[in-house]
């Protein structure tokens, strides 16, 4: 499922999103993350050891509210699964969030043993007010 030109652009400006996924007895789980889009998935970052990576090893269903930070009355939620999780270039991804969320001088801190992972989301059910 493609976003709309308005629902891409709420995720692609710095709106933090909430980031619910599934804990082993069903009840949901949910995180404020930085999100990004590219033209097939919505995209989180992590580090392993963590809840959410946890819990997407048991159940690739995830959902996100994402509201625009200058009019919380716009808003999108996305329900949908996670195609992939993978640790590859996740440091990259992490530091990409960084330079949207923090400024483009602000490099993530590495931290000792933090394995970062890149959560892939296939948008299945996009909704909301744009």
């Amino acid at each position: 499922m493609n976003l709309t030109p308005e629902q891409r652009a709420l995720v692609e400006r710095k709106n933090l999103a909430h980031f619910v996924t599934l804990m082993k007895d069903g009840s949901p789980q949910v995180t404020p993350v930085w999100v990004h889009c590219d033209d097939d998935y919505i995209i989180v970052n992590t580090a392993e050891g963590r809840q959410k990576p946890l819990n997407l090893a048991r159940d690739p269903r995830v959902a996100l509210s994402i509201a625009d930070s200058e009019d919380p009355y716009k808003y999108i939620q996305i329900r949908g699964r996670v195609a992939e999780v993978t640790t590859e270039g996740a440091y990259d991804v992490i530091n990409m969030l960084s330079h949207k969320y923090r400024g483009p001088d602000e490099d993530y801190p590495k931290r000792p043993g933090e394995v970062r992972v890149t959560v892939k989301i296939v948008p299945e059910h996009v909704s909301g007010r744009v």
